[in-house]
């Protein structure tokens, strides 16, 4: 290598890791809030949240198949993570994150990645609506300075009445709900107006900031970080979020409901890994996503997390987007990401106590709904009412019932449907009486489980006929059916009449070899 190739490279790793220094900040402050707001949201101590994110960064970001996706806690697991703690304690959170990272791990190491992907589309946007009207439902009560009251159900039920009596009251729960507001009011008017070269500074962040100065300004007496902790000087050690699985606990980990659990986390936290690792491929031109590696670093990340006791982690979009739109070129953004939270987290904790609990509450709100706004609508209906059936139903079962019981639903929709579409046959009729000719229209799929209704629609055939089949809208044909057109055939000569198949179009349209061909002529 001559001096001059190496001096180009060193101006280029110069130049790439600037950028990504200066996009891992901006990670770095949009993640903050949300590290806590998850935390707090899923029912653990902030510190958690901020660990999970430390991880994320440190670890998954080395290890990622997905070079510029950001890993952390995901609003996407609040709602999953919040019923484990009120089931099971955070004693047993940490075994079953434990696991859920061994499952992923080795479906990583076993190359499922790309079986995880295969979900449909609808099931996934369900999933994620359904999300979005948990987190806001519980959230709202949240923002009020209140407690969630329960179920999907039950919040959502409850907002009107929490709503009525904090502007009844007039007390502290009010002040809450206006710094909450404030907090929605400047994400979205940060959005729309803010000027284009302070576009880079996260919204969320303006937000927050405006929040704590706010309240401290007018000394408002509401609900602060410390005040969720059972020690309040807790918030000055990041490690007091630490609960290690005790042998005891291990002994449980393969209790049947701590097992559902663990497939439950691992399978939405890597169905939600990888639709983020897709979507961020289409927000650059790098490097695109190696899916088995990144769910096996998922799998390494979330089985650390298990052994801390902290909250899980998945990719999540919102900062993965945040890093590519910062000009983030290699993983160093990730990496560097996880630095600033650790230093953050071992420098400036005091900081954390002027924050307002309503103010990341309002985060989570608003991120709920855009969760739950149906923009999947119009895309999905381009493939059918059905799918949007699909989507929605999966909604309702996971705010009525639960998220597992919502998706498994969602996805045993999705297998019937594909039972449908192969089992679904229409056969339409052209006959010319005068001609003694019939056209018969096969439309679907030709299976085993129509094969009585071909069979009867070739029964009515007059004698003597000139038959012609046509394939072309049909989607698949199997054996059994042709091998009945075959037998059909040598009946219907019997009778002086012929049936023609468009062998040639048969073949280019599956593949198959004109086997018995020679019957059919």
């Amino acid at each position: 290598m001559t001096h001059a190739t190496r001096g180009k490279e060193q101006q280029g790793f110069r130049a790439t890791l600037g950028k990504d220094a200066l996009a891992s900040v901006v990670v770095f402050l949009v993640a903050l809030p949300l590290c806590m707001g998850v935390a707090i949201a899923s029912g653990v101590s902030p510190m958690a949240g901020l660990i999970t994110g430390i991880i994320g960064g440190l670890v998954v970001g080395f290890l990622a198949g997905s070079p510029l996706q950001v890993s952390g806690p995901a609003a996407g697991l609040t709602v999953l993570v919040w019923q484990l703690v009120q089931q099971h304690g955070m004693a047993m959170l940490g075994v079953i994150v434990l696991l859920a990272g061994l499952i992923q791990l080795l479906a990583g190491l076993l190359k499922l990645g790309q079986w995880f992907r295969a979900v449909s589309p609808a099931v996934i946007h369900g999933m994620l609506a359904g999300i979005g009207v948990l987190i806001f439902a519980s959230q709202f009560h949240v923002m009020l300075d209140k407690k969630p009251l329960g179920d999907g159900l039950q919040n959502f039920a409850g907002i009107y009445f929490a709503l009525f009596e904090t502007i009844e009251s007039n007390g502290t729960s009010l002040q809450a709900l206006y710094i909450g507001l404030l907090t929605i009011a400047l994400i979205v008017l940060w959005g729309k107006f803010a000027p284009k070269r302070l576009k880079i500074i996260p919204a969320t962040l303006v937000a927050v900031v405006v929040a704590v100065v706010v309240a401290a300004a007018m000394q408002l007496q509401i609900k602060y970080i410390p005040d969720l902790l059972a020690n309040p000087e807790d918030i000055y050690n990041l490690w007091s979020a630490v609960q290690y699985p005790t042998l005891e606990n291990l002994r449980r980990a393969f209790e049947p409901a701590i097992l559902i659990a663990a497939v439950s986390v691992a399978f939405i936290a890597s169905a939600e890994t990888l639709l983020s690792a897709s979507a961020v491929d289409q927000l650059h031109q790098g490097a695109r996503t190696k899916y088995d590696k990144e769910l096996s670093a998922q799998g390494v990340g979330n089985t650390l997390c298990g052994i801390l006791g902290v909250l899980p982690m998945t990719g999540v979009i919102v900062r993965s987007t945040a890093n590519v739109e910062a000009g983030g070129k290699t993983r160093a953004s990730a990496i560097l990401h996880g630095v600033w939270l650790l230093l953050f987290a071992a420098a400036l904790p005091f900081t954390l106590s002027y924050i307002p609990v309503a103010s990341l509450a309002a985060v989570l709100v608003f991120t709920g709904y855009k969760l739950a706004y149906p923009k999947a609508v119009p895309g999905l209906l381009k493939f059918g009412k059905s799918e949007v059936a699909i989507y929605v139903v999966t909604i309702v079962m996971i705010v009525t019932t639960n998220l597992l019981e919502g998706v498994l639903i969602g996805l045993g929709l999705s297998v019937l449907k594909l039972l449908q579409a192969f089992s679904h046959l229409e056969i339409k009729w052209d006959e010319d009486i005068i001609s003694n000719r019939l056209h018969i229209h096969l439309q679907g799929a030709a299976t085993l489980i129509r094969l009585p209704m071909l069979a009867a629609a070739l029964e009515e055939v007059r004698p003597g006929a000139e038959a012609h089949i046509h394939f072309e809208h049909l989607d698949y044909i199997d054996h059994a059916c042709l091998d009945l057109l075959s037998s059909w055939e040598r009946q219907h000569e019997t009778t002086g009449g012929s049936l023609i198949i468009e062998w040639e179009e048969l073949s280019s349209k599956f593949h198959q070899r004109r086997v018995g061909a020679k019957r059919f002529a």
